[in-house]
Order: structure tokens, then C-alpha cells, then sequence
């Protein structure tokens, strides 16, 4: 997501999603921090994501760090990845290793629980949600095994 993408229809100048994570600056990027550390414990914790989780590291301190560099910009705040690993080439970066639709929709679902429980307005999430879909959907580079189920069922991420 960029600073031009819109999350609220509701005014004329379009927000950048980070202001939902806090009023000021230092705020936004406690907020930030904290939307990645309830996204890892979600996975480290629930067994219904031991899939995703076992695609990472066994210490996630690293991945913590990496992902909230990362968000940080992507969500419209301060660019912290780029001076550091360069451009996130996120394709490229999640090459090695196997991501399926399963994975995707793990992945997905560990980012809308960390979300909720963050109590942002559901549209906020759902416009968020969108944006993740699209990025997590581009980082499949892995078959379906055969029977799997293929896409994200769409009420799990609208909390219908």
C-alpha cells in the first residue's frame, strides 16, 4: 500500500493507513511495532498456524524486526527498510522458500486476527486485508497439493 491509496472514502484527502496506528509520529510506530508483535505471537502461539510458522526461523526476533521495517513504510510511515536491505524485492526475498495458497491464507489470517485485535475500524481492516491479499497472493511459488482448498474464504477476513 502507498501513501496515495486511500483507506476511508470518507474525506477528500486520502490517509495513509498509518494514522489509524496512533496521532503522532512515535505513536504510529508504537502502534506498528505492536501490530507485528500480535501478528508473530499469533503464529507462534496457534496451532492452526503451525505451517506458516514452521516456513520461519525458530527465534522470530529477526523476522519481528525485518517486518516492522518494512511496515512501517509500506503502511505510509517512515521508510526504515530501504537504507538498510535495500529494496524489499519481496518476490525475490521469499524465493527460497515453498508458499502455497495454504500458506497464503495462514499468513492472511494471522495478519486480520493481529488487526482485530487492535480494535481498528473494520474498514480500515478490510481495506488493509485487500492490500495483504494482493502482496501474499504475489508471493506464491509453490502448486496447491492436490485437494487443497484455494482461496482464502472471504468471510474469515470480513468477520462475517
Amino acid at each position: 500500500m502507498s501513501n496515495n491509496d486511500s483507506i476511508s472514502s470518507d474525506s477528500a484527502q486520502p490517509k495513509p493507513p498509518i494514522v489509524y496506528f496512533g496521532s503522532t509520529p512515535e505513536e504510529q510506530q508504537v502502534g506498528v511495532r505492536k501490530l507485528v508483535d500480535l501478528f508473530y505471537d499469533e503464529m507462534d502461539q496457534n496451532p492452526s498456524f503451525e505451517r506458516i510458522r514452521n516456513l520461519h526461523p525458530v527465534h522470530l526476533d529477526h523476522s519481528r524486526e525485518k517486518f516492522y521495517l518494512f511496515l512501517s513504510g509500506w503502511l505510509g510511515g517512515p521508510d526504515l527498510y530501504s537504507p538498510q536491505f535495500g529494496h524489499p524485492r519481496l518476490r525475490m526475498r521469499h524465493m527460497p522458500f515453498p508458499i502455497s495458497s495454504e500458506d497464503r491464507d495462514q499468513w492472511l489470517l494471522c495478519m486480520v486476527n493481529a488487526l482485530r485485535s487492535m480494535q481498528l475500524p473494520e474498514k480500515v481492516i478490510e481495506g488493509l486485508m485487500l492490500s495483504f491479499f494482493r502482496t501474499a497472493d504475489w508471493m506464491r511459488n509453490k502448486p496447491d497439493p492436490e485437494g487443497s482448498a484455494k482461496g482464502l474464504n472471504t468471510i474469515s477476513i470480513k468477520g462475517e
